[in-house]
């Protein structure tokens, strides 16, 4: 399987389990690494028969400002999700890193991984 990566969309959003976080919002940081099979496309230099990686980070943007949610587990299903709708994606790995956690002592990031399927 091929790969398409983007790294470092960033995004403000106002995800989190705090009353702070939820009024303020932070910039969050996604790294997606799509998986899929690139051949197509070549042959034939067709967009349409790949994906369109703008359009990917378009979107994830959208899903990073939207509708808030307490964890970024949950965040980073919802992008999973959402890159799975396109038809040439079959797999997704998105890392969620959330630089601004509220935490107490001294930290350069934290991040959750996930990799979602097609069944």
């Amino acid at each position: 399987m091929d790969r398409v990566t983007l790294r470092g969309l960033k995004a403000r959003g106002n995800h989190g389990v705090f009353p702070r976080e939820r009024e303020e919002g932070q910039t969050f940081v996604v790294d997606l690494v799509l998986g899929l099979d690139t051949a197509p496309a070549a042959a034939g230099d067709d967009l349409t028969k790949t994906v369109h990686y703008g359009v990917v980070a378009e979107e994830v943007v959208d899903v990073v400002k939207g509708e808030p949610v307490d964890l970024i587990e949950t965040l980073a299903q919802r992008i999973a999700d959402q890159c799975l709708k396109h038809e040439a994606v079959q797999e997704v790995e998105v890392t969620v890193h959330k630089p601004d956690a509220p935490i107490t002592v001294p930290f350069d990031d934290v991040t959750i991984t996930i990799t979602r399927r097609r069944p």
